[in-house]
């Protein structure tokens, strides 16, 4: 992990890793941890063109990553996935294979290595069935051959198929596959295991004696716990856990696989470290037990004065900082290398206990020059109606602020604190909002209840502004390494709960409707607790299985949570630290949504419709009937500065069109008689007034698969456009628990901006304006 390099076709970006190499191996060496494995997906030389050598440059820039490791007190193993289309009895291939090692081995100075055949598929072709009596003899037989042509070097991995208790067949100890493998492959090469799954919760003695057992010697572990390459929703800050120290006795080794994001390692790799230290002084007849809660405080400590430098994106370090690295690195170099020998052995490596790179890189990378700040779109806000990119003022996360972030973004079978307690509260709320609801009487007999339900929303809807305030500081972070890391998963987060807040507060304003029976939602999948959604229906599951981590659970408990497209999609290029806010409608707001639809309209429209004077008109035909006739489903966007958009829905068209004719039409017709005062004649004027004359007419097939109408409005000035879409899936929230199945809206053919933005959210045109007497398109999706 802590070093890694990026391989983009021919072209090889090192200048990051080197830098992270120099910076993070020191640490890492500081730590006691002592071995980087290099194996990214996204270096198509390691996979995909496993066969192809690396060009002059491409190898020169390899050498240059070996050595900076090295320098560090690292062990460098070189990593090849071949498994995917090798064919095992092709010589070949075999020299193909050969070739490369060889090359990395000779060229770069490389000595350690290993051979994976992870994920990939069982079967054979023609020529290896009849070379090979097994897929196992297959693979043990080209990792054999390569061992011996190395020249059996120290460090060899070999990375099975079945690597975990979860891919065995019929179980570890009866899998003729491991037998295979245990009673043919030579005894110097260590084999690789993630545990009894993919993504262990926990390793445990009996389970690694088990398949020591079986492999006839200790398995070197690959730990996954903090890999987060699967969902990219999921990042994961917590604490080494679940692997007692009294572990290193029945290993060969570890090596934890890590975040994507660089920055992201900070305490896996303090903590792991801190795990190593604890294993080896309890072999030396110390009683220090590993504690995760204090290896955890001692981490946050150091990465929250590691967040309080200013470095850049792809961690440009200063000068002081590398003549502070390389002495520290100068005299504590011996000490990695002199770690116990675990086996005894002289011809088997030490415990090995580090971090491999076999993920894709995300946002550290970059092709070319490594751009400055300034050149960057991170980082920078936009004034509102200035159009001027402004540079954020920078300063560091409140230690506050640093334990949200891993509280929120914990482990993958786990979620710490805050994250527990705001699930625990959104699950009693949803569950129990028939006591602030207006069919629910039950307030007046329980009103100890009602106090309940309205005390934990006040302390769920601080939790949301908490994070909302977490999201401007990662924006304004002096450390912007951290930004360029974290932001997406902290802007995910955000806006997740700016719709959860918006629903909590609808809830609140007792709005849900006499007719409701919340069948729509109330049988949606139930998760709080000390533990996440992998463990639903009490089978614990691989946690790929339910994705979004902490924002996905908050999503699946909203009545509109299983549409992913409402709440998932790239974060914006220009990310802004600006306060935003998603509430109900109120009726001191109309003031100010009236001007803000007036000035859109006559931006849109300019001279065009100035004879009409009055300055309710607009207003009146935009959004005066839903605000009038059914408030309770309105909801309203502001920002710092004010309202800066809106949502109004209506529920069931048929009977609001009734309404309307009844009382709000009538009404609008007094106010704006056909002829206007002061015009004689001008159409434009009279045109418009019209509006308020006819009936508006959507047909029954329409009306039956969607009931429910919508209105959206919004400033063009909004830096961040995903606020829309919350603002938006708030309104459908809303409408979803009191039961409508689908909702439609009317959008003007040349208005590409709003119908691409529609589309995105699932929209699609269901109705043509020749179907009716309006040009407009009629766009709908179901609920």
């Amino acid at each position: 992990m802590a070093m890694s390099l990026g391989f983009r076709a021919s072209e090889v970006i090192v200048e990051t890793a080197r830098s992270s190499a120099h910076i993070f191996g020191y640490k890492m060496q500081k730590w006691g941890l002592n071995t980087y494995l290099y194996g990214p997906k996204d270096d198509l030389k390691h996979r995909l063109l496993w066969r192809e050598v690396y060009s002059a440059e491409e190898e020169a820039q390899l050498k240059a990553l070996v050595c900076e490791a090295e320098s560090r007190g690292l062990r460098f193993v070189y990593a090849l996935s071949p498994g995917q289309d090798i064919v095992f009895s092709s010589t070949s291939d075999l020299t193909l294979l050969k070739r490369k090692l060889r090359q990395v081995s000779s060229r770069t100075g490389c000595q350690a290595f290993a051979i994976l055949f992870d994920d990939i598929d069982h079967s054979m072709c023609q020529a290896d069935n009849e070379a090979f009596s097994s897929f196992a003899h297959a693979q043990v037989s080209v990792a054999n051959e390569i061992f011996r042509s190395l020249g059996e070097p120290q460090v060899f991995l070999f990375c099975p198929t079945e690597y975990c208790g979860s891919l065995c067949t019929p179980s570890v100890s009866k899998s003729p596959y491991l037998l295979t493998v245990g009673e043919d492959l030579l005894p110097g090469i260590s084999v690789i295991w993630t545990g009894s799954k993919v993504i262990s919760r926990e390793l445990t003695a009996e389970s690694l004696v088990e398949v020591q057992s079986v492999l006839q010697r200790p398995p070197l572990v690959w730990d996954n716990l903090h890999a987060n390459d699967y969902d990219s929703r999921r990042v994961f800050l917590g604490p080494f856990k679940s692997r007692p120290p009294g572990l290193r006795a029945h290993l060969r080794g570890l090596l934890l696989n890590p975040n994507c994001e660089f920055e992201a390692n900070y305490i896996p790799l303090h903590t792991l470290g801190t795990w190593h230290k604890a294993g080896k002084e309890e072999r030396e007849g110390e009683v220090q037990q590993y504690c995760p809660e204090r290896a955890l405080s001692a981490a946050l400590q150091d990465w929250i004065d590691e967040l309080s430098q200013p470095l850049q994106p792809g961690r440009q370090i200063r000068p002081m900082e590398h003549r502070s690295s390389a002495s520290s690195s100068s005299s504590k170099h011996k000490a990695s290398d002199s770690s116990d020998n675990q086996h005894g052995a002289q011809s088997k490596p030490s415990f090995t206990v580090g971090a491999c790179s076999t993920q894709p890189q995300k946002h550290h990378l970059v092709a070319g020059p490594l751009k400055t700040e300034e050149q960057l779109p991170l980082g920078h806000n936009q004034e509102k109606g200035s159009g001027k990119a402004l540079c954020a003022g920078k300063g560091p996360l409140s230690e506050e602020q640093v334990r949200l972030l891993v509280g929120l973004y914990y482990l993958p079978h786990e979620h710490g604190p805050p994250a527990q307690s705001l699930l625990q509260d959104l699950t009693w709320l949803r569950s129990n909002c028939q006591y602030i609801s207006v069919n629910g009487n039950s307030k007046k007999t329980q009103p100890q209840k009602v106090e309940e339900w309205r005390t934990r929303a006040s302390r769920f809807l601080a939790v949301c502004d908490e994070i909302a305030a977490l999201h401007g500081s990662v924006v304004n972070s002096v450390n912007r390494a951290v930004l360029y890391d974290l932001y997406p998963y902290v802007w995910d987060l955000r806006n997740t709960m700016l719709v959860a807040k918006a629903f909590i507060s609808w809830l609140e304003g007792r709005v849900m409707s006499e007719s409701s029976s919340l069948g729509s939602w109330k049988n949606c999948f139930h998760w709080c607790g000390a533990s996440s959604g992998a463990e639903l229906l009490g089978v614990e599951a691989e946690p790929w299985v339910f994705k979004g981590g902490l924002s996905g659970e908050v999503q699946i408990l909203l009545p509109v949570g299983t549409s992913s497209e409402l709440f998932s999609h790239p974060p914006p290029l220009f990310p802004t630290s600006r306060l935003y806010n998603i509430r109900p409608f109120q009726h001191k707001d109309k003031v100010e949504l009236y001007r803000m639809v007036r000035q859109l309209h006559q931006r849109a429209r300019g001279a065009q419709d100035s004879a009409v004077a009055h300055p309710d008109f607009i207003g009146d035909r935009c959004l005066g009937a839903s605000l009038a006739l059914c408030p309770e489903y309105s909801f309203v966007l502001e920002d710092e500065l004010g309202v800066c958009g809106c949502a109004v829905g209506i529920l069931d068209v048929r009977s609001f069109t009734k309404r309307c004719q009844a009382t709000w039409l009538p009404a609008m017709r007094d106010k704006y008689p056909t002829r206007p005062h002061g015009a004689s004649g001008h159409a434009a004027s009279k045109e418009a007034l019209l509006c308020f004359q006819e009936e508006q007419d959507y047909p029954d097939s329409l009306l039956y698969h969607f009931p429910s109408q919508l209105r959206l409005e919004a400033l063009p000035e909004l830096v961040d456009c995903s606020v829309s879409r919350s603002l938006l899936t708030s309104l459908l929230t809303a409408l979803k628990a009191n039961g409508s199945q689908g909702v439609f809206c009317e959008v003007q053919p040349t208005d590409r901006l709003r119908l691409e933005f529609l589309t995105k959210l699932g929209f699609l045109e269901i109705l043509q304006g020749e179907a009716r007497s309006t040009e407009g398109l009629v766009l709908g999706r179901l609920l």
